[in-house]
Order: C-alpha cells, then structure tokens, then sequence
C-alpha cells in the first residue's frame, strides 16, 4: 500500500540524549501498535500501560486481567477495578477514569514523568497535566527500536505476506477465470466487480488466518488513485490494481503486496506502462541495503522514469506520473518507519523491513504498481514476499 509522498507521521527518530522518560499509553491494541509492541497481547479496549523503574506495568479490566496477566510481556498486570476504587475515594465528586488510574499508580510507583505518543489522547492528557504530571510528547517513534525486525518479527512478516500472496493468486484466479464479453468481464454468469474481487482476496486471506481490510482492487482510471479502492464493474483489456495488506490474527504483524493484472490483450503502451514500473522497482532493489538513504533508493526508481519519458505532472485536476513515495516500513503497522521517499534521509539500517513499490498513473492509459516487501541487510536485501509477476492475463 502506497505511503504517500508527503506523509509527516515518519519523523526522523529523536536523539537518544538526555534519556528520555519512560513509556505511558493509554489505547487499544487494535488501532496503536505501539501498545500490541509493548505488551505483545491484544486488548481490543482502551488499557493503560507503562514503565517505571525497569518495569512494565498494566492495569486492565476483569474482562481481560487473567489473560493478560498469562500471555502478555508485562511485569505486572493490576485490576481497574481496584484503582478505580481507590480514584473514588480520592475524588468522591468525580467520575474517576484513566487519567485518575495513571495518577495513583504513578504516584505508588514514585514515578511521576513519563514519554507519551503523538496520538495519546488529548483529554486523558489535559487531566494528568492538571494532576501534576510531568509529560513528553515523543518527537517521532514511542519505540524507536520498532524499527529493527528481530527473527521472530521476521517469520511474522513472511507469514503476512504468504496471506497476501494468497489474496493476490485469488485474484488472479477469479480474473483468469472471468469470460470476455464486449465491455464486460462476467465470473460465474454475473458482471465481475471491485466488490466481487476483493471478497475473494479477502476470503483467501481470511481462510489462512488473516485480516485483510480496506483492500484495493481498482481498474481503469479509478486505480489512477493510488488509495482508491474500487467501486464497480471491471473491464477486460484495462489494467487493474490489486493490493493486498492483511493483519495475520494471531501475531498482529503485516503484510503488503500489489501485482497489476489485465484480462484480455494489452496495448504497447500498457506493456511499456507494466515494462517501466517493474524496471523502477528492480532499479530500487538494487539500491536497497544497510547504510542508503530511503531518499537515494526512491531517486533511483524517478531516474528509471525519467530515462523512459515517464513526467510526473502536478495540476489543479489532480496528478499524474508517479507521486507518491517507493516505501515505507512494515511491521506491527501498514506504514511505519522509515520512510523510502525524497523526504527521508533517514538511513536504512540493517534489520529493517521496508516495501518497495514504484507506480505510475495516466488516467486514460491506466495504471501501474508492484510492491514486494524486503529485509535490509548489510549487503543487499532479503525479499520476505512472494508472487508471480504475470500480469497479462488472456
């Protein structure tokens, strides 16, 4: 899934000097993959973590203190009900809730500042700030260390992206499978749609332990909108864009894969079109290894472009050419650092898991995207996704 060019949620990583104060955070594992880092156990409510002293800690419900208590990374796990208890006694003319529990646990732990994501909650914020605690809205990654992908967090990726690969061979199957009638592509006697695509890569996905939500399959001029997911009948001879990004259930990880496909025969122009964006994108394998910048590893797929003629143009219409980033990190999130654009002089370091995927878009010609997801190594690249790269389908 395309990062876009000028996204400003990868910020560099902050100086590790002074130390910062350790971790807080109030979310759920669903939307913060910080908090799923953190604790390594899903809660799909909102639950407050931190760090103090060299510990973790958590204070969660009944509904989930035995199973967190059993599965997660957490030192101690506290009932809510407990610091809920003891808020109202404190303030007996208040609701107590998460802000109220961070205090007193804070205040038991001798622990009164803490590191709080870009996104912690502005309300539980203003309150503690009222309470007296002294907080750090982390410039960049809560968890810089995110970044570098351990064996384990290795395995997991290769597992998101077999669960794309299977989407993206649904999809292939159902096309290939669809008969050419006039403007209509039609699968088992009906008109093949986005909507009938993606319930198929979906129902891949979901079969081998995956979620895949938000799933692009997009033909024609509507894939010329890099994050336009598709609406409608598609039609044969035109390019279509399948991106599959599935959350594998049980590790929480990624993966992130889209192959091009048409069904029925391609222009030159298509297959030049196809020719230019693979050629991007082996241009940018090439680049990738420990020690590059994601800025020198997106120049070489716009040089590839330029050597071809491909121009990117800017207009009050929209855009046009390739404008949007070659990658971004994968892990825990879709999109997370680093950045692999002409924004990012961030280093790639070895360990690091990235995509690669260069695209091109002109409406009335169609459009084009690849992307494989890659492990940075000292030398090169480890490529953790696999899928054929067949894409005229007749």
């Amino acid at each position: 899934m395309p990062e876009p060019l000028f996204n400003s949620s990868l910020a560099v990583p902050p100086s590790p000097l002074p130390p910062a104060p350790p971790p807080l955070l109030y979310a759920d594992t669903e939307r913060s993959a910080d908090a799923l880092y953190f604790g390594r156990v899903s809660v799909p409510d909102p639950f407050v973590a931190l760090a103090a002293h060299g510990k973790k800690y958590a204070v969660v419900s009944a509904l989930e203190f035995g199973r967190v208590r059993r599965d997660s990374a957490f030192d101690r796990v506290l009932p809510l009900e407990t610091y809920l208890a003891k808020a109202r006694e404190i303030w007996p003319q208040r609701k107590p809730g998460a802000a109220e529990v961070i205090f007193i646990l804070a205040r038991e732990l001798r622990q009164l500042s803490f590191t709080v994501p870009e996104d912690f909650p502005a309300g539980v914020y203003e309150k503690l700030f009222e309470l007296g605690l002294d907080l750090t809205v982390a410039n960049g990654p809560l968890f810089p260390a995110r970044e570098i992908k351990t064996p384990v967090e290795i395995a997991a990726l290769r597992e998101g992206n077999r669960c794309s690969a299977l989407g993206i061979a649904a999809a292939a199957t159902v096309l290939r499978a669809s008969k050419i009638r006039g403007r209509a592509l039609i699968y088992q006697g009906k008109p093949l749609t986005s909507e009938r695509l993606k319930f198929a890569i979906e129902s891949a996905c979901l079969a081998a332990g995956a979620v895949s939500a938000n799933t692009i399959a997009a033909g024609g001029d509507q894939a010329c909108d890099p994050h336009e997911r598709g609406s409608g009948p598609l039609r044969p001879h035109e390019l279509i864009i399948v991106d599959v990004f599935p959350r594998v259930s049980a590790s929480g990880y990624h993966g992130d894969m889209t192959r091009t496909f048409l069904r029925g025969h391609a222009s030159d122009a298509q297959r030049a079109l196809v020719a230019a964006v693979r050629a991007a994108q082996l241009a940018a394998l090439k680049t990738v290894r420990a020690g590059v910048t994601g800025r020198a590893v997106h120049e070489a797929v716009v040089a590839t472009f330029a050597a071809r003629r491909y121009e990117t143009r800017h207009t009050p219409q929209g855009s046009s050419g390739f404008f949007h980033g070659t990658g971004h990190g994968l892990g825990l999130a879709v999109h997370e650092s680093p950045g692999v654009s002409s924004r990012y002089d961030h280093i790639l370091r070895r360990g690091t898991v990235v995509t690669i995927e260069p695209g091109l878009y002109y409406p009335g010609l169609g459009a084009c995207r690849i992307e494989d997801v890659v492990q940075v190594t000292a030398t090169g690249h480890n490529l953790l996704s696999k899928s054929p790269y067949t894409w005229e389908l007749r």
